[in-house]
């Protein structure tokens, strides 16, 4: 019989404690604290995101009925919403914001190598925003019309492994293509963008840094054709074109050449229109790459529908970024231990299995293994049988 730590406790030994100091004495976040220092506020909100509670007062009540696991949990202080709602509304909230860093880059390492549909060892992004809508007369701050409010989540996502690697949480009124002139571009990197993004002043920041970018283009771009290459049209490709652009203020902010490739999509009936500055890489390769875009719209869904992003604990504006912080540090946590033991689940199956042990004191590996290899064996067979033979 196992006797040694619970799930949850097990969870939390993947987490740097050491770095995670380090982001605390940054900002002071312990400063004058005597109890429920910023580890306990870490810990409650991440059994928050792990269980799935709704509200303060039910992250108390789940705590405090197991007051004897606390210590073994890592709380060392009393639960109480109070407690629990100041340190959300006071802590800085970029402790949380630097730790998640710190998770990512952990994460990015341990995914490094992982499969992508096109043979490239260059790192492939994809940059796209969501908008989390708010309730206007609960959030006044973050009211962006007469009658809605909300925040934008900012994100590049690395596609192997669909890990974020840079976010910004800004007011929903502030434009995606302001995210162009935070991002630090990286050399021989792909950027790969809808056409909010478009904007050639700040896409020929990332040409001059040797970085690649792929954007859909809109439909009034005026521009000249160099000359075209040739393309197979039973693949979907119209053309490929080598091109300059010839607007009045378009040809200013991008001087250097541009690659212009159309391409019909047959599903949707559209006729889709891409800009490169990629020169090397066949159409079709390029067309590829732009679909696996589409990992950071399932990215975005995927926290909507699994981390507890929508409903919130706090209405300051500090409240809400602590909350949306410490659930992305426990996605990238969860996708951390996920390669660290080597599993082949999911990462919903995986939060469904601890949301339901998180008290357990079961062996993490044996756990997961254990129930992956019942749902791989189940049958398939709907019927039940008559008789057993």
């Amino acid at each position: 019989m196992y006797t040694g730590k619970i799930i949850f406790s097990q969870i939390m030994d993947f987490l740097p404690k050491y770095e995670f100091n380090k982001c605390v004495k940054r900002y002071k976040g312990n400063y004058k604290i005597k109890s429920f220092t910023c580890l306990d506020q870490f810990l409650c909100m991440a059994f928050a995101q792990l269980t799935f509670r709704e509200s303060l007062r039910d992250i108390e009540a789940c705590l405090r009925s197991m007051k004897n696991k606390l210590y073994h949990m890592g709380i060392r202080s009393l639960v109480s919403r109070n407690n629990l709602a100041n340190a959300n509304n006071t802590r800085n909230w970029r402790i949380y914001a630097d730790f998640a860093q710190v998770l990512i880059h952990t994460a990015r390492e341990l995914y490094s190598k992982e499969n992508f549909c096109v043979d490239l060892k260059n790192t492939i992004y994809a940059l796209d925003s969501t908008t989390i809508k708010l309730c206007l007369s609960l959030f006044p701050w973050a009211g962006y019309c007469q009658t809605q409010a909300g925040v934008r989540v900012h994100t590049l996502l690395d596609l192997r492994g669909s890990i974020p690697t840079v976010i910004e949480i800004t007011d929903a009124k502030v434009h995606d293509v302001r995210m162009l002139d935070l991002l630090i571009p990286e050399p021989g990197s792909f950027y790969i963008m809808d056409r909010g993004y478009l904007d050639f002043q700040r896409l020929y920041v990332l040409n001059q840094a040797s970085s690649f970018f792929i954007v859909r283009s809109k439909k009034n771009i005026l521009c000249r054709r160099l000359y075209s290459r040739t393309v197979d049209k039973t693949t979907g490709l119209r053309c490929d074109q080598t091109i300059i652009l010839s607007g009045q203020h378009t040809a200013k902010y991008y001087p250097d050449k541009l690659r212009r490739i159309v391409f019909y999509d047959k599903d949707r009936n559209k006729r889709l229109i891409f800009f490169t500055n990629n020169f090397q890489l066949s159409a079709d390769t390029i067309i590829q790459l732009y679909k696996q875009r589409w990992k950071v719209e399932l990215f975005f869904k995927w926290i909507k529908q699994h981390l507890r992003i929508k409903k919130f604990f706090g209405t300051s504006k500090n409240a809400v970024k602590t909350q949306i912080w410490i659930a992305l540090s426990v996605y990238v946590l969860v996708a951390i231990i996920k390669k660290h033991l080597k599993l082949n689940l999911n990462l919903y199956t995986i939060l469904q299995i601890l949301s339901v042990t998180i008290f357990e004191k079961v062996q993490l590996l044996q756990l997961v293994t254990e129930t992956g290899s019942k749902l791989i064996q189940e049958p398939k067979d709907n019927q039940l049988l008559l008789f057993d033979l």
